[in-house]
């Protein structure tokens, strides 16, 4: 999606703003003994309350309102029977329709006391989004972003997933201009457009180089290859000449 209109940006804040709610609300709720389906009937009713339609299962037919994905998981986790721990590594991704616009957000979180790596692992996620974030500019270069993000990540040792990259977003989940690289990427040329709306999305990880299929009986959710700790945090954002306007907000 471009935007070329007041109404448009309108109708892409209302329904950021949602998934944004949903996301914060499931997170709050967290507690160890809970399914993640328990999580995420919380989001479903917060989408449902405000008349917006889960994007995986309106998109993909997904098994789940949203994605939730513990520990080992890195993406597109089911939700279901699987009952949450103190320490838990969780990763909460929202993504929703409303008056024809799709929004799509998402962020790690260490339920209670767990591993302090982890703890750090999640602060320095979220810098990376923002790195990310405050490359965007339009006329700029989408190699920017990962250039950006990449910095962040090898400051702190870390490695990105590198087959799980932000996309466009606006008149679809995944919409134009596909994939854009959340790592560094020498052959990325393209340039950001006025008014673009995409994701920024990186997967920080302690050691994970790849995302791959979890097991043969579950087509959806994702584990990092080699196995390590990942984070994902995102926002949709609309590429304006002064910066990036995040739409992906509660408040």
């Amino acid at each position: 999606m471009t935007i070329t209109t007041d109404e448009q940006l309108e109708k892409l804040k209302a329904i950021g703003r949602i998934c944004a709610v949903a996301r914060e609300a499931m997170a709050a709720a967290m507690r160890p003994g809970m399914t993640t389906l328990e999580l995420d009937e919380i989001g479903a009713k917060i989408l449902a309350e405000h008349g917006a339609v889960s994007a995986p299962i309106l998109t993909y037919d997904f098994p789940g309102t949203t994605c939730i994905s513990v520990n080992e998981e890195i993406a597109h986790g089911i939700p279901g029977d699987r009952v949450l721990h103190e320490g838990d590594l969780v990763n909460i991704d929202v993504s929703a329709e409303l008056d024809g616009v799709f929004a799509d957000c998402g962020a790690s979180y260490v339920l209670g006391k767990g591993d302090p790596r982890l703890d750090v692992l999640c602060r320095d996620g979220k810098k990376a989004m923002w790195a990310g974030i405050n490359a965007v500019k339009a006329g700029a270069g989408f190699a920017d972003i990962g250039h950006a993000i990449g910095k962040v990540a090898k400051k702190g040792r870390y490695t990105l997933i590198r087959n799980l990259a932000s996309h466009g977003v606006g008149d679809s989940l995944h919409d134009e201009p596909g994939e854009i690289p959340t790592w560094p990427d020498r052959s990325e040329r393209r340039r950001i457009s006025n008014g673009l709306v995409f994701t920024i999305e990186p997967f920080l990880s302690m050691g994970g180089q790849m995302a791959a299929q979890k097991s043969d009986d579950d087509e959806w959710t994702l584990i990092a290859e080699p196995m390590a700790p990942c984070v994902q945090y995102e926002h949709t954002i609309v590429a304006t000449p002064r910066g990036a306007l995040v739409v992906t907000l509660a408040a």
